[in-house]
């Protein structure tokens, strides 16, 4: 994972191998107790679909990679944080929990390798504060979902008490892929430190509001232009986009016309 190039698919880009080995310090074995993983589906950012169109088509590349995280954390359960208001998604999800289960992947001894590992839905309650990694442990352990200060941090003290690692669902769903064909498949795609495919949720005044997956580093004109049919009534007539979150700044047409993500 860490030979990928992997960054946080949920904004802030850390990489994911280096954060899933913070789980695994010297001497960890000796911190007998559970271990967590847990799975960010919350997604309440304005305009953003791209983590429950994954539930919504695909929940299996979501349960295989929550098993491949949370072995590679040694945790011995994962949770699932999803918002309320994805009522079908949480459905589709748990059904395909139930499949794995089944089929043995998932429980006590899963796959047949000697390891266990549960995983678990929560249902969220519409807070848009429970993005904040912090804030979503609080609410699952039944609290007000109010951040935390750190430190100490979710890989010493997480959930319960216990250590964790909070991560987004397209950071997990994309693991299996990478594992089957190696970290360097995935680092050819884009450029240094900012490598891979990411499922891109463009929304507003284009011609195509649409979700896809792209390789990163790619022009934000030639993004639009690609997938999107173009902006309404041509490029000369953007006046700005929001690249990402409500909260990032914003960038004019001169910028985005080679502006790189």
């Amino acid at each position: 994972m860490k030979k990928s190039g992997l960054r946080g698919r949920g904004g802030a880009g850390f990489p994911s191998g280096l954060k899933w080995s913070f789980m695994n310090p010297p001497g960890w074995e000796k911190n007998v107790g559970p271990r967590y993983i847990v799975v960010n589906a919350d997604e309440g950012e304005p305009g953003t679909c791209k983590d429950r169109e994954i539930i919504r088509k695909e929940p299996q590349k979501l349960v295989e990679g929550c098993l491949l995280a949370g072995r590679a954390m040694n945790a011995t359960a994962g949770y699932i944080y999803i918002r309320g208001e994805f009522y079908r998604e949480a459905e589709t999800l748990q059904n395909a929990i139930d499949q794995a289960y089944a089929a043995g992947y998932l429980g006590k001894n899963a796959c047949g390798s000697g390891y266990s590992f549960d995983l678990y839905i929560h249902r969220g309650m519409g807070a848009y504060v429970c993005g904040e990694e912090t804030a979503l442990i609080e609410s699952i352990e039944g609290k007000a979902g109010k951040p935390r200060l750190k430190p100490p941090f979710p890989a010493g003290v997480g959930l319960f008490g216990r250590p964790s690692t909070v991560t987004n669902v397209e950071t997990v769903s994309v693991a299996p892929t990478i594992l089957r064909r190696g970290g360097d498949w995935f680092n050819s795609f884009g450029r240094e430190r900012n490598s891979g495919t990411k499922l891109f949720c463009v929304s507003g005044q284009v011609n195509e509001p649409c979700t896809f997956e792209e390789e990163m580093s790619i022009p934000l004109k030639e993004l639009l232009e690609k997938h999107c049919g173009g902006v309404k009534g041509g490029w000369d007539n953007l006046q700005a986009i929001i690249p990402g979150g409500s909260s990032t700044p914003m960038l004019t047409k001169e910028i985005s016309g080679e502006q790189k993500r």
